[in-house]
C-alpha cells in the first residue's frame, strides 16, 4: 500500500511539479504551525511568570488609532491580557516562537520542498531579510485584531483562561497565514536549483 502510494505521488509530481511543490510547502508549514501553536503557550507561561509583563514595549509609532491613541507596530502595553497587552513578556515569546519555528522551516522548506542545492548561506541571508520584513507587516497588523480577539474570547465570551490560550490560537493562525501567502513567492526565488556539472570524461590512455 506505501509502495503504491509513493508510486502515485512520483507520478503525481512528475505529471504536476508546480502543484506537488505547493502541496508539500502546503503541508510542512502546517507542521510548522502545529509546533509554533505547541510552543506558545509554554513560552508564554514562562515569561508571564516574569515582572515583564508589566514592561511596556510599544514602537515605531506610526498614525493613531479609530479612537485618536497612538499607533505602535510593535505594540505591547503593560499589564495581563485582556486589558494591557501582554508587555515586553508577550512580544518575546511571540518572537521567539516564531524564530524558532522559522529556523526548522527554512531548513526543511530548502531541503524537502524545493531541493536546493544554491549557497545555503545567501539563502539564509535573503531569508533572514524577508523574515524581519514579514515579522514588521504581521506586527503591524497585529495592532488591528489582537485587542478585540482577546477581548471577544476572555471578557465578552467569559472563558477566562481558556479564552486567552484559544485567542492564543487565532493570533497565532493569523500569524502563520500571513507568513504562508508571503514566503511561498520568496521561496521560490532563493532556493534555486543549480545544474550539477557533468563530471569531466575521463582521460583517454597513451598508447
Amino acid at each position: 500500500m506505501l509502495t503504491r502510494l509513493r508510486a502515485s505521488w512520483r507520478s503525481f509530481a512528475e505529471r504536476r511539479p508546480g502543484v506537488a511543490q505547493f502541496l508539500v510547502f502546503f503541508m510542512l508549514s502546517n507542521g510548522v504551525t502545529a509546533l509554533q501553536l505547541a510552543m506558545m503557550p509554554l513560552i508564554k507561561w514562562l515569561f508571564g511568570m516574569t515582572s515583564l509583563v508589566d514592561t511596556a514595549f510599544q514602537v515605531w509609532p506610526v498614525g493613531s488609532n479609530l479612537d485618536g491613541s497612538q499607533y505602535y507596530v510593535f505594540d505591547y502595553a503593560a499589564g495581563a491580557l485582556p486589558a494591557g497587552g501582554g508587555g515586553l513578556a508577550y512580544f518575546l515569546a511571540v518572537q521567539i516562537t516564531l524564530l524558532v519555528a522559522q529556523v526548522i522551516n527554512f531548513f526543511a522548506q530548502r531541503n524537502i520542498t524545493f531541493k536546493s542545492n544554491s549557497s545555503i548561506g545567501r539563502a539564509a541571508l535573503w531569508y533572514a531579510i524577508a523574515y524581519v520584513a514579514i515579522t514588521l507587516l504581521a506586527a503591524a497588523a497585529q495592532g488591528l485584531y489582537k485587542a478585540p480577539i482577546y477581548e471577544l474570547f476572555i471578557d465578552t465570551w467569559g472563558m477566562g483562561g481558556a479564552g486567552e490560550t484559544l485567542a492564543d490560537v487565532v493570533t497565532m493562525i493569523i500569524n502563520s497565514a500571513i507568513s504562508f501567502w508571503v514566503f511561498f513567492p520568496i521561496f521560490k526565488v532563493i532556493f534555486k536549483q543549480t545544474p550539477v556539472e557533468d563530471a569531466a570524461p575521463a582521460e583517454v590512455a597513451a598508447p
